[in-house]
């Protein structure tokens, strides 16, 4: 008989004679919840630690706890034999992020303890690809210190690290679509030369769920990685190859991981605060340099054509969820009414240059100050068309710049004496009080979409 597979129906035995042994936290996570379906699936009985209520399923019983809470914790780990850690505190509001390393230090500590007390016998962790020596980030040496705090009590631990993870759901692979499927035009710092290994989130799964019939990775740290190494440039331009897009990369070597955490907040859904820690966690290299863990479990990792191939084959088959709510002002109807707005913006301010018979309108300045006008109205356009916040925020301060040129525009009519330019003539005057008109529906419409969508970005909602 083949020793893998002996070793494999040994270990399932022994987790048989202990029925749901085996604790999986976030089980409602990105990780989390493939493996419980991989596990349970293979015939393991398993726990699933949650701080929402879930019915049970199939091999599958969920417990509810609070990793804050000690006791809650203790209680949801009687009778468990091997618990894995597959928590994280990045997202959350502004204010909790930036206390996210030291609400992981607290998790790990409470999750040490309770399985300590609970006589927990094995603990695997997933963590991210450091190595030894380098200046890490927050979010890295955070991971790296919750695998500290894991290894030292008395009970063993598996810590596979890993770099970039590609899957559905996923953060990274998250930034890197939704940046890719938005910008032809990529403006990126320093940082998108750093070499990464990614892997496929399926791969990372088989890895933690062949640990638990692998008694020689108990007690060690494991480098995980797919068989691609490239720079997160490479891997973007990977992405738009298989979209058959064009991407054009400009590198700005001042732009700063919070800058660029900014810049993705506004044109993805995914929030600053969980793009920050995904950024600063790329600014050095994360490659394998020790792969001893393929001689243990081995298998064909898929390469990063593939995961991506997946990944969006899975988002495109079960779409998130999302939240049926009544708003006083649809997300749609506000939609085509700023579209409409700009348009007609657009339009209205053509009219200088066949209506107005003012010879001011041809100075080279104002020429200028039009042609950048125009293209921010085009740009908004394109990113409105693409539901970022950029594009809303951009149409919001032009509606309002555009708002107080024609309104300075009239001071005339209420003060007899022209700011801008030479007096308008009758219908121009017309023509300002229409624009006013416009470029305030633009103002409010801008200014309820941003809010809208920085909601939906909070609340982990699709727009």
């Amino acid at each position: 008989m083949d020793s893998s597979y002996e070793n494999q129906t040994n270990s399932k035995l022994v987790y048989e004679n202990s029925p749901f042994s085996i604790l999986v936290t976030g089980a409602t996570g990105f990780i989390g919840s493939r493996l419980i379906s991989k596990l349970s699936s293979s015939g393991y009985t398993v726990k699933g630690l949650s701080r929402q209520k879930i019915e049970d399923t199939v091999n599958v019983k969920y417990v509810q706890a609070d990793v804050f809470d000690v006791e809650q914790l203790k209680n949801a780990m009687k009778g468990i034999e091997t618990a894995y850690y597959l928590l994280h505190s990045m997202e959350g509001s502004k204010s909790e992020w930036q206390e996210f390393a030291s609400r992981e230090k607290i998790q790990a500590n409470n999750f040490l303890k309770a399985a300590s007390e609970a006589g927990v016998k094995r603990i695997i962790y997933l963590g991210g690809l450091v190595h030894e020596g380098s200046e890490l980030s927050p979010h890295m040496r955070s991971r790296k210190e919750v695998g500290e705090i894991l290894s030292s009590g008395n009970i063993p631990v598996t810590e596979l690290r890993a770099s970039i993870i590609i899957g559905a759901k996923g953060g990274s692979y998250a930034m890197l679509r939704y940046l890719v499927e938005r910008l032809r035009i990529m403006v990126c710092p320093s940082w998108v030369k750093s070499l990464a290994q990614p892997i496929a989130v399926d791969d990372v799964v088989h890895y933690l769920s062949e640990c638990l019939s692998k008694p020689e990775t108990i007690g060690k740290i494991f480098e995980i990685g797919g068989p691609d190494k490239m720079t997160y440039e490479e891997l973007m331009r990977v992405y738009s190859a298989y979209l058959n897009k064009n991407l054009f990369v400009i590198q700005i070597p001042f732009l700063t991981t919070r800058l660029s955490s900014y810049w993705v907040d506004l044109i993805t859904p995914v929030k600053a605060s969980l793009a920050r820690p995904l950024i600063d966690s790329l600014v050095h290299d994360t490659v394998v340099t020790d792969d001893s863990i393929t001689k243990i479990i081995p298998f064909r990792l898929k390469s990063v054509r593939e995961s991506i191939d997946i990944a969006t084959k899975e988002m495109r088959a079960s779409p998130p969820e999302i939240e049926i709510k009544d708003e006083k002002t649809g997300f749609k109807i506000n939609q085509k009414i700023i579209q409409v707005s700009l348009i007609a913006l657009a339009l209205i301010g053509t009219s200088y240059y066949w209506l107005d018979d003012r010879s001011d309108v041809f100075e080279p300045l104002w020429i200028l100050g039009s042609a950048v006008w125009f293209s921010v109205i085009f740009f908004s356009v394109i990113s409105i068309q693409n539901k970022t916040r950029l594009g809303y925020l951009m149409a919001g301060i032009l509606a309002w710049v555009t708002l107080a040129f024609w309104l300075f525009d009239n001071f005339y009519v209420v003060f007899d004496t022209s700011l801008i330019a030479s007096t308008p003539s009758d219908i121009m005057t017309i023509r300002n009080f229409i624009g006013i008109a416009v470029a305030s529906i633009t103002v409010i419409a801008s200014h309820n979409l941003f809010h809208k969508v920085m909601d939906y970005q909070n609340k982990g909602r699709p727009i």
